[in-house]
């Protein structure tokens, strides 16, 4: 990734976790405007680092959070942004939570042990909410697999109903990758939303599909 000198230069000196982030439903044009070799330093303007962790702070989850919200308010700067961290009482209070997040565009909730101390990847202390869909689609062809799915299937291309084709290479058994479903079979995948382009987003194959 390529980022403009200015921006580099005004985030903090120390170690951050986040996600650079354009807008919501706008992570197609965020990702060819980091893969471009040359910054476009117009359209970096409208980049904001969104940060939800210090990596190099100890103490819990929900100091260090405390920490990065004061951080940011130091800085000063609208394009560095501490994610805001919400208690929750509740399961009803989360699904609210999440069905807030929904209706505005986005994608779930990322949840966090407030007593968690700093880890790094998954563990019980975080993990995603988000819901996950299902749609059926037909089955167009078999792609063969690599590395340990060599001699097997590693990908089936299908088309959804609603006429984007794509592959799913997630969600299938050794034995199912012996004996796929056939083409001109319909499945059932489950998925986690769209991209702008209208393909389902994680596709996972669940199950063939029974009689319409």
């Amino acid at each position: 990734m390529a980022a403009p000198r200015w921006f580099l230069e005004r985030l903090p000196p120390r170690p951050l976790d986040g996600e650079l982030w354009l807008g919501r439903g706008r992570f197609e044009a965020l990702s060819g405007l980091v893969r471009r070799a040359q910054p476009d330093e117009g359209a970096w303007q409208a980049v904001q680092f969104q940060v939800f962790e210090l990596p190099a702070a100890g103490g819990r989850f929900a100091e260090r959070a405390a920490a990065l919200q004061s951080l940011c308010r130091e800085v000063g700067w609208p394009a560095l942004q501490a994610l805001p961290q919400r208690p929750v009482a509740d399961r009803a209070a989360l699904q609210r939570q999440l069905d807030a997040v929904l209706a505005a565009g986005g994608e779930g909730l990322v949840l966090h042990r407030a007593d968690a101390p700093q880890a790094t990847g998954r563990g019980p202390w975080l993990f995603k909410h988000k819901p996950l869909h299902d749609a059926e689609a037909l089955v167009l062809a078999h792609l063969p697999g690599q590395g340990r799915l060599a001699g097997q299937v590693g990908a089936v291309q299908v088309r959804s109903d609603g006429g984007a084709v794509f592959a799913i290479g997630t969600g299938f058994s050794d034995a199912e990758r012996e004996r796929p479903p056939a083409v001109g079979q319909r499945i059932t995948f489950t998925h986690r939303g769209f991209t702008a382009g209208g393909v389902p987003r994680f596709a996972s194959y669940l199950r063939v599909a029974g009689p319409a």
